[in-house]
């Protein structure tokens, strides 16, 4: 609304009006072409007809950038309800999962079988089951905010928002791609950059750049999903300086609580020869009812 009115500012100034709700979205490289007709508009000052042509042309090349953009960003509008589809894949109005965890190092191997509670994207409890040494390790997130139970410590801590970003037990995994991947619609901009065959597969190649507000570490990220049943293959992450650091690969598709579900993820850092962490579900039960005191702080203690 607010660059719809600047256009429409912009036109009245130069004599012309604008009705309607034309959209902006193309205003910045717009620039160039309203500062040539303006440079020109000056120089043919002192000829009405002329100095009417050149108004009623900044505005129609505004309106002419506008549209196309919009037109574009209408095209994408798949896109977002495709990666949407994806994120959601192991959230429902409720669901309950059991999940295990192989941390694969060059030096070692640790398996972390955890339990997951989820109402819909907004509430959700990890609980920690095995090793011995870590059992009892909780983590409550709920909206914007997540909390950590130590049971070492006895102790519950709110966890500041670089916690979620940052390795999991050790693994290969951050918290934000456990419990936040519903963010990738809300702080990335969504666009399609690949559709065809790939290895006997019709796919499609998703590009997720940040938005200029959003507060994310990635650089890019690109998602690759099967045309037949929007079923995702991998997504990779890139640093702020394009480079690939890490991929995420998803298999073993089966049907779990009548949904198809990838129930194998591999998340390797390229940086990190013979390093991996692959999470298998074991099981998980969708749309039954959840208590509401589960995702409660006096929960988190078991």
């Amino acid at each position: 609304m607010f660059a719809t009115e600047v256009v429409r500012r912009i036109c009245v100034v130069f004599g012309q009006t604008i009705i309607g709700n034309a959209p902006t979205i193309a205003i910045p490289r717009g620039l160039p072409f309203c500062v040539a007709c303006v440079s020109h508009l000056r120089r043919i000052s002192r000829h009405p007809v002329r100095r009417q042509t050149a108004r009623l042309a900044i505005c129609l090349g505004l309106t002419w950038l506008s549209l196309g953009h919009a037109a574009q960003a209408a095209d994408d509008q798949p896109a977002q309800e495709v990666v949407a589809r994806v994120a959601r894949l192991f959230t429902s109005q409720t669901s309950n999962a059991t999940v295990d965890m192989q941390i694969t190092k060059p030096d070692f191997q640790r398996k972390v079988s955890m339990q997951f509670w989820s109402v819909g994207e907004s509430k959700i409890l990890v609980r920690i089951r095995q090793p011995p040494e870590d059992a009892g390790t909780a983590i409550l997130k709920v909206g914007d905010s997540a909390w950590m139970y130590l049971p070492k410590a006895n102790r519950t801590v709110e966890m500041p928002a670089s916690m979620m970003t940052t390795s999991w037990m050790g693994s290969d995994f951050t918290l934000e791609d456990l419990v936040g991947q519903s963010r990738l619609t809300s702080d990335y901009l969504i666009a399609t950059s690949f559709q065809g065959l790939r290895d006997g597969t019709t796919v499609s190649e998703y590009t997720l750049t940040p938005k200029p507000a959003a507060a994310v570490v990635w650089g890019k990220i690109t998602l690759e999903v099967r045309q037949a049943d929007l079923m995702p293959i991998w997504q990779h992450y890139y640093d702020e300086s394009g480079k690939l650091v890490r991929q995420l690969s998803f298999s073993d598709y089966a049907y779990v609580s009548g949904r198809l579900i990838p129930t194998r993820l591999i998340m390797q850092p390229l940086d990190q020869a013979g390093e991996q962490t692959t999470i298998a579900y074991d099981n998980i039960i969708f749309d039954k009812p959840i208590s509401e005191e589960i995702f409660s702080l006096k929960n988190l203690k078991p």
